[in-house]
């Protein structure tokens, strides 16, 4: 039997309306009962649940629309670096549009859970660092970046990566997401695997959750320093942030730069990259170029356009009209 080797982007974009709308409506509800049992269920049950069921109803391959190929341990031990030296550029980009926002209305960023003991160390390591890591990046990087493969590489991780950013549905924290999506959908598409941009992501998240956790230790000790510490005006305070994340942000985006330029790609990629079918069964597996999708009447943007809809409409109800 031919099947198509992955989605079109009509139907991820469909997909993602879909998700977003249970998102919307049923993922804070969940979270706010209990945060890790309601992270887990968005995670889970929201989004990487319905991407399978989506993709084996399909008849689509896992391993091939996924990227489901293992990598080397360079690979691996470069693409942590990579998120370490990322994580300040993402930082510093949210930082910018919080200061943004400040000049216009009253806004605060909403965080990690920050753990407080060893145990709910581990327990945020699991939940909000891991558990993002796989069911996000099947979404993201597996299902979508393959659907909009059909428009370039380059095009894929970028649209991929706005529509990654604008899912987490928070003005505050939408750069910061776009630009690890950019980063994530290179490593994605270097190594020819989804394994690569699930450690990336992990790896992120738990620089988040390990900062949180150290800081807190250190609370007592911090506290003294700000006491003693001279008192600067709001608006000085924000400028010598600014500085500070930006030097740590510009040089930590010179060694990223290298990183990624040198990250090692994967035999994976050796494959023709227009070629999307292929026949299953006993036969001999036959190639064949799939129909172009880059005219735009083709496309079914509609949902893209509801989602962004939404996310206007939402940061706007909720920063500037509070």
């Amino acid at each position: 039997m031919r099947i198509r080797s992955s989605p079109t982007i009509n139907e991820v974009n469909v997909l993602f309306l879909a998700l977003g709308l249970v998102l919307l409506l049923f993922g804070s509800m969940v979270q706010q009962r209990d945060l890790y049992t309601g992270v887990l269920i968005t995670e889970y049950i929201f989004i990487l649940i319905p991407n399978i069921i989506y993709l084996k109803l399909r008849g689509f391959s896992l391993r091939e629309v996924l990227g489901l190929r293992p990598i080397s341990i360079r690979q691996s031990i470069q693409i942590i670096f990579i998120m370490i030296f990322a994580y300040p550029m993402a930082v510093f980009l949210n930082y910018i549009v919080l200061v943004m926002v400040n000049s216009m209305s009253q806004a605060m960023p909403i965080g990690v859970p920050v753990p407080t003991n060893l145990m709910e160390y581990i327990i945020g390591l699991l939940v909000i660092a891991i558990t993002p890591g796989i069911c996000e990046e099947v979404m993201f990087r597996g299902t979508m970046q393959s659907a909009y493969n059909r428009i370039g590489d380059t095009k894929a991780i970028l649209a991929t990566a706005l529509l990654f950013g604008m899912f987490h549905f928070n003005l505050l924290n939408l750069l910061g997401p776009f630009f690890l999506g950019i980063i994530l959908g290179i490593i994605r598409s270097k190594t020819g695997s989804l394994y690569g941009s699930i450690l990336g992501h992990t790896v992120n998240n738990g620089i988040a959750i390990t900062i949180g956790f150290v800081l807190t230790g250190l609370n007592e000790n911090l506290q003294d320093i700000t006491e003693q510490a001279p008192a600067l005006p709001e608006g000085m305070q924000m400028i010598v942030t600014l500085v500070v994340l930006g030097g740590w942000a510009l040089f930590s985006f010179v060694v990223l730069y290298l990183l990624l330029k040198n990250l090692p790609q994967s035999n994976a990629q050796i494959e023709a990259e227009d070629e999307h079918y292929y026949e299953s069964g006993e036969e001999d597996i036959i190639k064949v170029p799939e129909e172009s999708e880059t005219n735009s009447d083709k496309f079914l943007w509609a949902p893209i356009i509801i989602i962004v809809g939404l996310f206007v409409f939402l940061n706007y109800r909720y920063f500037f009209l509070i």
